[in-house]
């Protein structure tokens, strides 16, 4: 799954494809390197971000989304906002990735049943407050949640091969729980549904860094421990990476499978 943020202020690339043009551009060029998936986001999940309108929203991801049908490429909405996915979806949009596990909005879980497209439910900020510092029990939560959040999607009418599981990597977790949650893969790939594993230059590279009194890297220059991080996971059972260097990270996946099936 390929990256692309139309947001003025992404975390990963700081706006670099706001505009519609120049996303197309990134688009077509992930699609060359390997992407299988495109996930488009209209509106920043980095801390601290401001939250932008309905409308504004809309304004930035219909564009593209219509931009891209053209290639025949498989998208992905990245919104919590219920109108946003409905909208996407009515465009060509295949899946639904909400970093609150369609919990944001009152009428997430209905929406979700009725455009009965794939849903990605991810362990966002708003659940990690309910977490303990450090990483005991931190896999047991999360699984817990993420397991209650895919039952009530089931009670709504979303059907059970439509869902998909994300930890939420980087999400109001610190660096031991994101190791933890990284490093026990396999039980969360265990739960029943595919696993998407999205650590692509993610915070905890750096505190990882810093931990080992290293110069902590900048988003840009966290390739090395993303591609360390996606093929653990890969080896353990997830089931796709959410990734912003496809063309690397299917270099890394080539090699990788090679290894393991001669």
């Amino acid at each position: 799954m390929g990256v692309i943020n139309v947001t003025p202020d992404s975390f990963s690339d700081g706006g670099r494809y706001s505009d519609t043009d120049a996303a197309v551009i990134q688009a077509q060029n992930l699609l060359k390197s390997g992407a299988d998936v495109l996930d488009i986001g209209g509106e920043s999940t980095r801390p601290g971000a401001d939250q932008i309108s309905l409308d504004e929203e809309l304004s930035r991801v219909l564009p593209l989304i219509a931009a891209l049908k053209p290639l025949g490429a498989k998208l992905s909405i990245d919104t919590q906002k219920p109108e946003v996915a409905q909208q996407a979806v009515e465009s060509g949009v295949e899946i639904w990735n909400d970093v609150s596990a369609l919990s944001a909005f009152p009428q997430a879980l209905a929406m979700a049943a009725e455009l009965e497209c794939d849903v990605i439910l991810m362990h966002g900020y708003e659940a990690a407050q309910d977490l303990k510092p450090g990483c005991e029990d931190t896999l047991i939560e999360v699984c817990n949640y993420l397991v209650l959040r895919a039952e009530a999607a089931q009670d709504s009418g979303v059907k059970r091969h439509k869902i998909w599981l994300d930890p939420g990597i980087g999400f109001g977790k610190d660096l031991g729980q994101n190791l933890e949650l990284i490093r026990h893969s396999h039980k969360l790939s265990q739960l029943g549904y595919p696993l998407l594993m999205a650590a692509s230059r993610k915070r905890f590279i750096a505190a990882l860094e810093q931990s080992l009194s290293l110069e902590p890297s900048s988003a840009q220059d966290r390739l090395g421990g993303s591609l360390a991080s996606h093929l653990y996971a890969l080896d353990q059972g997830a089931h796709m990476v959410r990734v912003h260097d496809v063309y690397e990270m299917a270099q890394a996946m080539r090699v990788w499978k090679a290894l393991r099936h001669p």
